[in-house]
């Protein structure tokens, strides 16, 4: 059974930082691109870093470039974000997702990926 689930999320105060992590079941994330979203209330999901198969080329948000990193460990089967200087507007449920294929232009998109984890919730207040 394929399974995505994703750790770390919690409350953290402006400034603050939190290691999210997505552990896999049932497929090798070292063969599949993992994508993080994040959903705020009312708003629509919006891609936050990916992290390709094989190669393990990296794309970022334009938003969170220079405070966030994702990486991959392949003996863990685990994908992390790590986010660093966190603010109010990174506020949300955090998503990884999963998808057999990579493109430099369609990483964001959700559609676009096949398999979702149920999500955990990043809410950055003082």
């Amino acid at each position: 059974q394929l399974q995505l689930v994703e750790s770390g999320g919690g409350l953290v105060p402006p400034g603050g930082s939190l290691r999210l992590s997505c552990a896999a079941s049932g497929l090798l994330l070292n063969y599949y691109t993992i994508g993080w979203f994040r959903q705020a209330p009312g708003k629509e999901r919006e891609g936050v870093s990916c992290i390709s198969r094989r190669s393990g080329n990296t794309n970022y948000a334009d938003s969170v470039k220079g405070r966030f990193t994702i990486s991959r460990d392949n003996a863990k089967n685990t994908v992390y974000l790590q986010m660093n200087s966190l603010n109010a507007e990174d506020t949300g449920v955090y998503y990884c997702a999963a998808k057999d294929r990579y493109s430099d232009s369609t990483w964001a998109r959700a559609g676009t990926y096949d398999y979702w984890g149920q999500g955990t919730q990043v809410t950055v207040s003082s």
